[in-house]
């Protein structure tokens, strides 16, 4: 097959979705190949709920404002530093007007859900979730001439001279080959690949779940590597979380995750806490979880709660284990009685005054004597009924990708692939070096899918 696309977009999630419009409307005619059934199209996007957006003052569903400074400096505490200040910049910068130009592509914002993560100033969040999201880009893109494709799996891309020659995909029992002008790779990362992880982080990376869709296997971005695009990012640095130990391996989704940690005391399979359950407010802090659970025996936690802790957290969809006593609770999780009693114990005894306690921001009310401190929220758990949930490492996606200057554009061998662009999670290595910022990732897909979408449209024209 040799059918005359301009513009071949590789992946069917939100950056993709973004940069085939951009493309469409700058006069390329464009194919997206995504690897999923139409059932399940869009990648892990139809798992979002918001993206986080700058702002000089209210706009659409968010309030007050959120400054640049104060957007990098939030992402350089989660990170480390561990981030590549030019392009982070240019993404927040650019989430201003992304907005409005999602509102102009379908999108339809909600205000924040209470119990969200307190994020109603810098967070905004899609009606319908990811999947309306989605939905509404699908729809525009038809609109707008574009056409795709499922249950095409790309399987190579010939680089040859510092450019793309043509690319091979799978549909069904064909193979198929196109050479277009130019290529948006926009195909997330490999953590589907639990092989791959296994390689990266050894054997315990079995036991993790994947929260996302189970078609983000990384095959583009090893082809890529092979044949020695540049790359950026650790292996083993990703979006992981704690999320509910009965979540399913594969695309469990955002239901799957827990935001009780703050309001609880976290546990190993001893009984033993192992962390600051109130380090911070939990959209900073919540993507650390996963890593932390991931170094603890047979990659396991468990969360403990009382009654009056049960209402300050979005539900989850499966419900806690529930119990009279906490060596009740214990028998029921699998956790040594005597163990948790002592650990509950000692941990009730160094709480101290609580009546500031105020769950939605960081109050002080902290252990005192204790190792490790909680430093926020820190108040005794004794009234009954008691609940816990288990927690597994729940990966969302991975940071090893394709490295990108600030249009977008792949490089080989310090020079520039004339023809190649990525976009999403494929890319987020070249911001992201470790740690993560709730709703940072739709930003950089939607940020860098436009970028791409208008540098692939201008080469082919």
């Amino acid at each position: 097959m040799n059918r005359p696309y301009d513009i071949v977009v590789i992946g069917g999630g939100n950056a993709a979705l973004c940069a085939a419009m951009t493309a469409a409307e700058d006069g390329a005619k464009v194919l997206i190949l995504e690897a999923a059934p139409k059932a399940y199209r869009g990648g892990n996007s139809r798992h979002t709920r918001n993206f986080r957006c700058m702002h000089s003052g209210p706009l659409g569903p968010l309030i007050e404002s959120y400054s640049e400074e104060e957007y990098f400096a939030d992402l350089m505490k989660v990170t480390d530093g561990k981030t590549h200040e030019g392009l982070a910049r240019m993404a927040i910068r650019h989430s201003e007007e992304c907005l409005p130009w999602m509102e102009s592509h379908g999108v339809r914002f909600q205000p924040s859900l209470s119990g969200t993560l307190s994020l109603a100033r810098t967070n905004a969040f899609f009606l319908g979730g990811g999947k309306g999201l989605v939905n509404a880009y699908y729809r525009t893109a038809e609109k707008l001439g574009v056409d795709v494709e499922y249950d095409a799996k790309v399987t190579h891309l010939e680089v040859d001279d510092g450019k793309v020659v043509y690319l091979d995909y799978v549909q069904g029992e064909q193979m198929r080959r196109l050479a277009p002008k130019a290529v948006v790779v926009a195909s997330g990362g490999f953590q589907a690949d639990t092989d791959w992880l296994a390689r990266a982080w050894g054997p315990a990376a079995k036991n993790f779940l994947i929260r996302g869709t189970p078609y983000n296997r990384g095959i583009v971005l090893a082809d890529l590597l092979d044949q020695g695009i540049e790359q950026v990012g650790d292996p083993t640095q990703c979006h992981a979380v704690a999320i509910d130990g009965r979540a399913p391996k594969f695309d469990g989704g955002i239901v799957t995750r827990l935001d009780c940690v703050p309001f609880s005391i976290v546990v190993n399979k001893d009984a033993e806490r192992f962390y600051n359950e109130g380090e911070d407010v939990w959209p900073k802090r919540y993507a650390i979880w996963g890593r932390l659970v991931a170094a603890q025996p047979d990659q396991v936690g468990y969360v403990i709660i009382d009654a009056k802790s049960l209402e300050l957290f979005m539900p989850s969809v499966f419900p806690p284990i529930k119990a009279d006593t906490i060596e009740e609770l214990a028998q029921k999780m699998g956790l040594p009685a005597d163990g948790l009693r002592d650990t509950v114990d000692t941990f009730n005894a160094s709480c101290g005054d609580t009546t500031d306690f105020h769950p939605t921001e960081l109050d002080g009310v902290s252990t005192s004597g204790l190792t490790p401190p909680k430093t926020n929220w820190a108040r005794p758990i004794t009234q009954a009924p008691f609940y816990g949930y288990s927690l597994r490492t729940g990966v969302t996606f991975t940071y090893l990708g394709l490295k990108v200057d600030e249009t977008a554009q792949c490089s080989i061998d310090n020079r520039p692939v004339r023809n190649l662009w990525a976009a999403g999670e494929t890319m987020a290595g070249s911001i992201l070096g470790q740690g993560y910022l709730a709703g940072f990732g739709m930003t950089i897909g939607t940020v860098f899918g436009r970028i791409a979408g208008k540098e692939a449209a201008s080469y082919a024209n």
